[in-house]
């Protein structure tokens, strides 16, 4: 009897279990439906609920979030730079943030300020102007967030820990050498005319530029050899707000009415970039009848490469902004992984709270002869694009 009853309990007892497995099993088999539904619902509710994306983030935000301030759409490179520091910061895993400021000196403090709100565990900032970000980014340093600073140095900030930029003393002195080697400077006889036109003043940049060209070329001036008909030579004289095209386009107007336009030849124009450069030439196209100068530029702007095919424009200094993307992107990665980020120039760079860790680019200079090589073959522009 006590065998009988023993056996029923066995029965009873993996009956019960099999029972239990089934129900484990049938419960299994229906997760993958239920679970397909709530990704969804999770997906739906993160595209319209912010709250949502902070609980769950997508992959790729899980190294965190980067903000990334340019100063303005106006210029074409600065939307080239935005958008390849989007791109490659996102498929290096990081959210990105990347408001441009309109050349507005108070949005770009409201901008960082809100990125600051919002969790961004690193800024990268090209500043409108150097000098006017110190109190935003004293809250950066505050929170304990990394800035680097982008293309242009950002002045009297501690909370500055890097700088990215191409060599802009390298891209003053390589336009002063091609105005140099243009007009044979050590063998011509001259004199020859040149007019001076730099960046904006708040632009630490501008100063680098100005700086490499003039100690390439103040020597001629001061031997007689080039002559500033304008007497317009120092920064201060010289210097175009905003990088103002139209800025330009008046001053070099007002230059030709005055010193020109009785066909006296121009013979170079040291433009720092190229939206000065397209002021220039608009004003010589509207009024200067003498021989054509010598011009200068820099970025490389589509509008600027149509004007050296054209004979309008000698040259522009070529940075390749995906260049200086790729290396701003590593210098992300490693501070957001704790280490240190690579740089190749601590001594050149004093934002006026000390030396800034720096890591230049190499900039090179395309006119003509070289412009397919080094902007078509290079992918960086379509040759449609200076059609």
């Amino acid at each position: 009897m006590k065998k009988k009853m023993l056996g029923v309990l066995l029965v009873l007892t993996l009956a019960a279990s099999m029972l239990a497995g089934c129900g484990t099993k049938s419960k299994n088999t229906s997760a993958p439906a239920d679970t397909k539904e709530a990704e969804a619902t999770v997906e739906q509710t993160a595209e319209t609920t912010p709250e949502a994306t902070a609980e769950e983030p997508a992959a790729s935000t899980e190294k965190g979030l980067v903000g990334v301030s340019m100063p303005t759409k106006d210029l074409q490179r600065w939307n080239q730079d935005g958008d390849n520091m989007q791109k490659l910061l996102t498929e290096a895993g990081y959210e990105v943030d990347l408001q441009y400021a309109s050349n507005d000196i108070a949005t770009q403090v409201s901008q960082i300020e809100n990125m600051i709100a919002n969790g961004c565990k690193l800024l990268v900032i090209a500043s409108i102007d150097g000098d006017s970000l110190g109190t935003v980014l004293t809250q950066a340093k505050d929170a304990g967030i990394s800035v680097i600073a982008y293309d242009r140095l950002i002045m009297n900030s501690d909370a500055v820990t890097y700088y990215a930029t191409f060599d802009n003393y390298m891209v003053g002195t390589k336009q002063g050498e091609y105005i140099r080697d243009a007009l044979d400077l050590d063998n011509a006889a001259g004199p020859f005319n040149i007019e001076i036109f730099t960046g904006d003043p708040g632009d630490n940049n501008a100063k680098f530029f100005y700086g490499g060209a003039m100690d390439v070329l103040n020597p001629y001036i001061e031997a007689g050899k080039l002559v500033v008909k304008s007497g317009q030579k120092d920064f201060e004289a010289v210097a175009t707000a905003n990088w103002s095209t139209e800025n330009a386009q008046n001053r070099m107007d007002a230059i030709i009415a005055s010193n020109y336009g009785d066909g006296t030849n121009l013979d170079a124009v040291l433009c720092s970039n190229d939206s000065t450069a397209l002021g220039v030439t608009n004003a010589l196209a509207a009024s200067y009848t003498g021989k054509y100068p010598v011009i200068t530029g820099q970025d490389c702007d589509i509008a600027n490469v149509k004007n050296m095919i054209a004979g309008k424009q000698s040259m522009s200094i070529f940075k390749d902004t995906r260049e200086l993307a790729k290396q701003t992107v590593q210098m992300v990665d490693a501070i957001m992984k704790g280490g240190e980020a690579p740089v190749n120039d601590t001594e050149s760079y004093d934002n006026g709270t000390g030396i800034i860790p720096t890591y230049l680019c190499e900039p090179v200079f395309a006119d003509a002869t070289n412009y397919k090589e080094l902007l078509i073959d290079s992918g960086y522009y379509k040759e449609a694009d200076l059609q």
